[in-house]
């Protein structure tokens, strides 16, 4: 579904226009120094033209839509053009932030159908939200003062960058920016940040190495998009140029990865040695690497004619070039790869389930009401904040979490415009958790805290329960969020929000639950091995008062880490809690032992227990040991 901003309708606004005889001007950003500072203008006079006034024959696109149609203009907003070229090479991508374009395109036999209006779509915040704007495009001396094409017919790229200007309040405001938060805007796609310096020595690990360009080449493969840059230690070095021609802090738009097979003709073909190369763009349209595999270096000899055309390689001062992935390596410090996930069951391709909810971080001074608690360091109020319980299904399951807060940089002129420090914790939790957290318990995974729009986490996670934490770093700060998980299974994501199980008609009647326990099944050590290999495949059930909990199976083990709670809400607080232990067999599972525990209120205890048998056989030890913590309260919102 695509939602106008701020309801604008473009169709029924061009109607509008087309039936008045007039150009469409935007009343929401409109041609005046407002619509380009936040604070004061920094550039002087500038004078609102459309592109008629600008050229003869203006166009959206001449021959096509390329990379090299973008230029960056008078505003730190590489971020913004090196994303716009990574788009430019992406036809399904940038056919749904420019829709329609045929529609849009100046039409020449029909001057008259003209309104002076065109529309873009953004991905924002969960929702594709139409722009509409006006082509009144501030100028200076009759050139473009922001971003702008190769060909002084061409425009689509200005408008692009009008259209993004106005969701964010301004041009000032794209002064300064992420690529990752663009490139999650032009696609709906998932940006994960790669440090090149902090996940290992690359260069130094062929393993490592080979491994980082397969994820970047699969990336690139399946439609996404990527940026790279070199970090800056202090302001000084901003956009400095290195003696090899990169550029120090500066976004650079990857346009191509492929492995090159190296010689021409058939010899090459069986001996099939490739190189791994990367080619980015720098959105000035020039400064280039000088180095091994620039566009005039005697190295390009090596690759046949044919190759070298199918690569489009050549020799123009046009900002784009190649690069090996090994000497990529020793200059590029950070790497953005968004990844358009795949969640179309008819694919090829790997395909994800995708849950997305949005949530809030909110104060109340009720304890039980607030959800603003903060990080873990606040370990008072950390457990205060939303609760989102997921399950995975698989043994090993990987798993993609994205937290994005909702962008503030459209309140510059407010000066509310800085993003929170934001991150999220992953606890595992027990099989059957119902009802908010109350105690931390295992924390299998974490984000990094950091006040960009956006975190994510790649990881493994093993069959069980989970919850997601989604917290600011300080507490006390409000804010709205959306949490996507992509998982190979629906992981059936939801908010925990109810604290303890609720009051019914039925309570008066039956009883309400006065306990609460927790029972954690450790491990089991020395079971009886019944399969006709010498092992078992075994798995507990824990029972409580007609409820059970059953963990996954085992296999081929006698001491199996079994890992597995379960939560019982209790009526009766003399009943013991048993805990069975099967063995599981294709056709009828079979008993391995069991143990009966009493679960009084107090602090967690751990027992050793030895398995018994069951029935009148209750007193006879059975092969094996099971380690089992238990805790109950009397508070049921004390675990």
């Amino acid at each position: 579904m695509v939602v106008p901003y701020e309801g604008q309708s473009f169709s029924t606004l061009r109607s509008e226009c087309r039936q008045g005889g007039r150009l469409f001007e935007d009343p929401l950003f409109p041609a005046a120094d407002r619509s380009l500072f936040y604070e004061d203008n920094r550039i002087g006079r500038v004078t609102w033209k459309r592109p008629k006034e600008l050229c003869t024959e203006p166009h959206l696109f001449v021959d096509g839509l390329s990379a090299h149609d973008l230029h960056q203009g008078q505003l730190g907003n590489c971020w913004f053009v090196a994303a716009c070229s990574s788009l430019a090479s992406r036809d399904t991508l940038w056919q749904k932030v420019i829709p329609d374009w045929k529609d849009q395109e100046w039409d020449e036999q029909k001057p008259d159908s003209y309104a002076g209006i065109f529309h873009f779509r953004f991905w924002r915040f969960g929702d594709w939200v139409d722009v509409v704007v006006d082509d009144r495009l501030p100028t200076v001396n009759d050139q473009l003062v922001y971003g702008h094409s190769n060909d002084p017919n061409e425009f689509w790229s200005a408008l692009v960058e009008k259209a993004y200007a106005k969701m964010f309040g301004c041009y000032e405001a794209l002064d300064g920016g992420n690529t990752a938060d663009a490139l999650v805007d032009f696609t709906g796609g998932v940006s994960e940040p790669v440090d090149l310096l902090e996940s290992g020595s690359q260069e130094a690990d062929p393993e490592k190495r080979n491994d980082l360009f397969d994820r970047v080449l699969k990336v690139h493969t399946r439609g996404g998009l990527i940026s790279c840059s070199i970090r800056v230690t202090d302001a000084s070095e901003m956009e400095a140029r290195l003696d090899c021609g990169l550029v120090k802090g500066h976004a650079y738009a990857v346009t191509d990865v492929r492995r090159v097979r190296l010689g021409s003709g058939l010899i090459a073909f069986f001996k099939s040695e490739k190189l791994d190369m990367i080619r980015m763009r720098n959105p000035w349209g020039q400064r280039e690497w000088n180095g091994p595999w620039s566009d005039s270096s005697e190295e390009w000899q090596k690759v046949s004619k044919s190759e070298r055309e199918k690569m489009g390689v050549t020799v123009a001062d046009d900002g784009e070039f190649w690069m090996t992935f090994d000497d990529f390596l020793p200059y590029f410090t950070d790497l953005i790869l968004c990844r358009l996930i795949n969640t179309s069951y008819l694919s090829f391709h790997k395909t994800w389930d995708e849950a997305v909810v949005r949530g809030s971080w909110s104060r109340n001074d009720n304890p039980l009401s607030n959800r603003a608690g903060g990080c873990l360091n606040n370990k008072l109020s950390y457990l205060q904040n939303p609760q989102y319980v997921l399950d995975v299904w698989k043994a090993e399951d990987e798993l993609l979490v994205c937290l994005q807060q909702r962008d503030r940089r459209a309140t510059l002129r407010e000066g509310r415009g800085q993003n929170l420090a934001v991150g999220f914790d992953i606890q595992r939790v027990e099989l059957n958790r119902g009802y908010r957290m109350h105690t931390a318990q295992q924390k299998v995974a974490g984000s990094v805290f950091i006040n960009s729009r956006s975190v994510f986490l790649r990881m493994e996670l093993k069959e069980g329960r989970y919850v997601i934490i989604p917290t600011t770093f300080d507490p006390g700060l409000e804010g709205e969020f959306l949490l996507r998980v992509f998982s190979d299974i629906p992981s059936n994501c939801r908010e925990l929000t109810v604290h303890q199980p609720p009051k019914t008609c039925w309570s008066g009647m039956c009883g309400y639950p006065s306990l609460v326990t927790m029972v954690h099944v450790h491990q089991a050590n020395g079971l009886a091995g019944q399969d006709s290999n010498g092992v078992s495949d075994p798995y507990v059930i824990i029972r409580c008062e007609g409820h059970k909990v059953t963990s996954p199976v085992h296999k081929d083990t006698k001491s199996p880490i079994f890992d597995t709670k379960g939560l019982f809400y209790r009526k009766k607080g003399n009943q013991t809690i048993s805990i069975e232990v099967y063995n599981h067999n294709p056709l009828k599972d079979s008993f391995l032992g069991q143990v009966t525990l009493k679960a009084e209120p107090g602090p967690l205890q751990q027992h050793t227990v030895h398995l018994k048998d069951k029935g009148n056989n209750r007193a006879n030890d059975l092969p094996g040991t099971l380690t089992v913590s238990l805790v109950t309260s009397n508070e049921l919102i004390g675990i």
